[in-house]
């Protein structure tokens, strides 16, 4: 049985959450359709849906790519979140017995990944709990948008090297729930809004920097040297280039 865009798109999307497609990863139509044995044509779909979502992007020459969000698009996520997920539970009425077992289980899915060593299963599972909080309280729609935005704020936490500890995300869900078992919705929002807080402080984004510093450097007067000789004023220090490791095939392989 043939594949289907949609298919494609929330296998791209899991990979995403598992952190085994980085930001900025290169995604081949010719290499996906290989993998997922189907037309380009198919492949082309998925990967325009996933534009329109925001989790890829496309360039006229260089193909398609997984986004590499900006200081500024990493702060709209977080905030989007917050009103969001804040909002889902505000709202929400008094969560039924089936739906508290729904969270419990994955809870413990949660703490068995912890002590595992698949770390694409564990960061999958920390994003995922925020979709299934969604589905359980009753909202698929939002379900549906905090797995976009969770998927984005796993592409910022892995660009701009998160310090945040597995083991605290987790325990900060064990509380939301418990909250929610107990009908406090309050102390649930409360704990939801501290929890992505402490998730986006803990991002090492880099201070502001001087935008005009290359042009700066490149545009300096030049000195005349001892032998008459114009020399170029260098730079203080120059970034070495890191050797590139977009080897597309090392995530797209992960998708299967």
């Amino acid at each position: 049985m043939s594949i289907s865009a949609s298919e494609i798109s929330a296998r791209i999307v899991e990979a995403v959450m598992g952190q085994k497609l980085a930001p900025g990863a290169r995604l081949g139509e010719q290499q996906l359709a290989m993998l997922f044995d189907c037309s380009r044509t198919i492949v082309r779909e998925a990967l325009t849906r996933l534009a329109a979502r925001g989790i890829v992007t496309v360039s006229a020459r260089r193909g398609w790519f997984v986004i590499e969000p900006s200081h500024e698009e990493a702060r709209e996520a977080f905030e989007a979140r917050h009103v969001i997920e804040r909002g889902l539970i505000r709202s929400a009425k008094r969560i039924d017995k089936p739906a508290l077992r729904q969270l419990k289980a994955h809870l413990q899915r949660e703490k068995a990944a912890l002590k595992d060593s698949d770390i694409g299963t564990r960061s999958f599972l920390l994003g995922d709990f925020h979709v299934c909080l969604a589905e359980c309280l009753g909202n698929t729609l939002l379900a549906d948008t905090l797995r976009d935005f969770t998927a984005r704020t796993t592409l910022i936490a892995m660009l701009y090297q998160s310090s945040h500890d597995a083991a605290q995300s987790c325990e900060d869900h064990v509380q939301i729930v418990a909250a929610l078992e107990r009908g406090d919705t309050a102390a649930a929002e409360a704990l939801m809004a501290a929890h992505i807080g402490s998730v986006q402080s803990a991002l090492r984004v880099p201070t502001a920097t001087d935008p005009l510093a290359q042009l700066r450097d490149a545009l300096a007067p030049m000195q005349t040297g001892p032998a008459g000789k114009a020399q170029v004023l260098q730079p203080a220090a120059r970034k070495k280039k890191k050797p590139s490791t977009d080897d597309s095939s090392t995530y797209l392989g992960a998708l299967l």
